[in-house]
């Protein structure tokens, strides 16, 4: 039996299938290194540029020192000590409003291109009584000694800082680097004057900020009502974090979102007044980074990513995914016209038509690192379906046999391109295309006799009896 041509016929067909998908698995490695050299350049733009960027503020706080003499040892060893208290007053605003507009700007290394943004934030910061600055002893004839109040406004990455203007009513604060603060150490800072301290009726302060950065803005709600309204040009927005907009709206030209949240909903200030880490939109090394973070490490925060959908990389990595479909898909055709028409294909040709398909990954991938993705997909498939329909009309005997092969491939790889755009359909439109295809599949072998081609002869089938028909009466002779 295994002598018999058809199963070598299948030996081969197999071993050229793992060829096949060896090469294919080639392929897959290529892409991944592409995707790999472009997040080492979104890496490289962020370590020269800015990286993704946080903001958190803007708050008061004042550094104090709460010292006091302590009696230590007996007899003639006793001594007084003096011991020592550190702790930090915040005081957090009540109403926190952030307007924001981000103009994307893209950056490129090579033949790598990264989402970068130019950010304009208009941020107003109520507080009321400023009664939380007052220091507390907790040690009875304790010495207590606060330094400056200080307002700051936090952020990721300090360098991506271009202009600051803060006023605290109709008075220009000078800024000065840093925040002071022992967790998050980039940003800004204006000192506050003593009188502050205390302040029973509040204080009102705006920051004019423009700010650029990564890929990715992140903002802490700090207030205890906190209403954000970003705006950008980006069509793209990937909404991320603790909380989802309260209202967005995604064009085409842009899209606009805004957050409305209160301290009810929200543990964002016991958060900083306990100085958790901030884990979102920070780069690998920022004083908000913390490797290993659970959720209930990390700050309440929300962010928003500025993605690119069509990234060649990432579609390319999609599409080398159905490489073994489509060449299961070709193989069954090509036997089907060998089965149907009485043909004989040679593995060789099989080993051609496979080779053919896979070079179209490859072909994919190096022409959307230069071309838009849509026409690199089209150039890439146009090449390899005429290729294939001219190859077939030699290999089954006949233009009207290759170029229905050829049609078929076509239609693949439309369909391969309208999965590649689906995101939340995909798997249902793919689920109903495979159907679609072993349904045809059954239907044109459903008169084959598969025990006839394993066998080299066609076993008897059932017969029913003859049907005894009554005999016709005779005539009676006269």
């Amino acid at each position: 039996m295994f002598k018999h041509p058809l199963f070598t016929k299948l030996a081969a067909l197999t071993a050229i299938t793992v060829l096949l998908l060896f090469g294919l698995g080639l392929i897959e490695d290529v892409v991944r290194d592409r995707l790999r050299y472009r997040s080492i350049t979104a890496q490289s733009v962020a370590e020269s540029l800015a990286g993704p960027q946080t903001l958190m503020g803007p708050m008061i706080h004042s550094a104090c020192v709460e010292s006091w003499d302590e009696e230590v040892g007996k007899g003639e060893e006793r001594r007084m000590v003096e011991r020592r208290r550190e702790f930090i007053l915040t005081a957090m605003p009540e109403q926190l409003k952030l307007t924001t507009g981000a103009a994307m700007e893209e950056r490129a290394r090579g033949l790598h291109k990264v989402n970068t943004y130019n950010l304009k934030a208009n941020v107003t910061a109520q507080w009321g009584s400023l009664a939380s600055l007052l220091p507390q002893s907790s040690m009875k004839n304790s010495r207590m000694h606060c330094g400056a109040p200080i307002v700051m406004m936090a952020v990721g990455d300090a360098r991506g800082i271009r202009t600051a203007q803060f006023t605290m009513g109709s008075q220009a604060l000078a800024l000065k680097p840093g925040t002071f603060h022992p967790t998050y150490s980039r940003g800004l800072h204006a000192v506050l004057p003593e009188s502050v301290r205390g302040k029973a009726d509040g204080l009102t302060a705006t920051l004019d900020l423009e700010l650029v950065g990564t890929e990715r803005l992140a903002i802490v709600p700090l207030g205890g009502n906190t209403e954000v309204l970003m705006t950008s040009s980006w069509p793209h927005p990937s909404f991320a974090g603790r909380f989802l907009p309260s209202e967005r709206e995604v064009k085409k030209t842009g899209f606009s979102a805004q957050w409305r949240l209160s301290s009810l909903a929200t543990t964002a200030q016991a958060d900083i007044a306990n100085g958790k880490r901030i884990c979102l939109g920070a780069d690998e090394g920022s004083d908000y980074a913390h490797s290993g973070a659970t959720p209930g490490d990390c700050a309440d925060s929300f962010s928003v990513a500025f993605i690119d959908p069509v990234n060649p990389y990432s579609l390319s990595d999609r599409a080398t995914k159905y490489g073994v479909l489509f060449i299961a898909l070709t193989f069954v055709a090509v036997g089907l016209f060998e089965l149907m028409k009485k043909l004989r294909v040679h593995p060789v040709q099989y080993l051609l038509v496979g080779s053919a398909l896979c070079s179209f990954f490859l072909l994919l991938v190096s022409l959307s690192e230069h071309l838009p993705f849509g026409i690199s997909y089209a150039v890439a498939a146009s090449a390899c379906v005429l290729l294939l329909a001219y190859y077939a009309s030699h290999m089954l005997g006949a233009l009207t046999r290759g170029v229905p092969l050829g049609a078929g491939i076509a239609l693949l790889y439309g369909l391969l391109y309208v999965l590649l755009q689906l995101e939340q359909t995909a798997l249902v439109v793919g689920a109903i295309a495979l159907f679609l295809v072993l349904a045809a599949v059954m239907v044109l072998t459903r008169k084959v006799n598969w025990y006839g081609l394993s066998q080299g002869g066609t076993p008897p089938r059932p017969t029913m009896p003859p049907v005894q028909r009554p005999a016709a009466p005779r005539a009676e002779a006269a």
